[in-house]
Parts: C-alpha cells; structure tokens; sequence
C-alpha cells in the first residue's frame, strides 16, 4: 500500500466507503461519481498502478470477479446491460494511477456513452498490423 494514495486507502479500510463485496485480495466499492446507478469499483488492495504491473493471477482474479458482480449486479438492478471499463494511461483516460475496474450497470435512455469513433483501415493496414502484433 503506498500511504499517500487515495485507491491504496479505500480498499484498506483507511476512508469509509459503500462496499458491497471484500475479500483478502479485493473490495468493491461503490463509485462516489457514479455514471450510473449501481456503478462499482473493483480495487485491489495491493498497490499496481496499471494492468502493465499487475501480475497475471491478479488480473484473472479481477476478471472472475468482475464477472460475478456484474451478472449479481444486473440481476439485482434490472440493468440492460453493462460495461467493464479499465484505463491505463493518461491517455487512455486513467486519472487515477491504481489498477481498478469500472463495473458500470447500463439502462435504456441513460445517457452515457461509452464508445469510440470506429478507424476505416484497408485490408492491408489490417494485415500489417496483424503480422506486427501476433505472438
């Protein structure tokens, strides 16, 4: 836990929150700006700035957690759908520089808009770019 972060607090119980689920690894947490209704933090309580530092059997955690709340979740709310949203980088929209997942219940006629413009790449830009990135 580094101490004068704000995400390292929350999970350790050092500020108050609405948790609605702990563990010895995780809490959850609701969201103090929601986007919508029901929309929740996953915060490790060890301290990984990004998914760069995050170790792999974290991340699978987080993901099989994401997964049960976010089918708990949209159960309890009647929510239409949901979105799991995870930034990394100032440019990529993370503000705050502790791994989290946004676990964001979705209605109808909400008003959020989480998306992007989608890119027209040729064929060949595709291609390119698939035989740089495959493993």
């Amino acid at each position: 836990m580094k101490d004068d972060r704000i995400f390292c607090k929350l999970p350790n119980g050092v500020i108050p929150t609405n948790s609605i689920y702990e563990d010895d690894e995780f809490k959850v947490i609701l969201d103090a700006g929601p986007a919508s209704k029901g929309h929740a933090l996953i915060l490790p309580k060890e301290h990984y700035a990004d998914i760069y530092e995050l170790p792999e059997e974290i991340a699978g955690k987080a993901f099989i957690l994401a997964k049960k709340l976010a089918t708990h979740n949209t159960a309890l709310l009647k929510a239409d759908g949901f979105n799991i949203v995870q930034n990394n980088g100032e440019t990529a929209g993370q503000t705050v520089f502790h791994f989290h997942l946004h676990l964001i219940p979705r209605y109808k006629n909400d008003g959020q808009m989480i998306g992007w413009k989608p890119g027209k790449p040729t064929d060949e830009e595709l291609k390119e770019t698939a035989d740089l990135l495959r493993i």
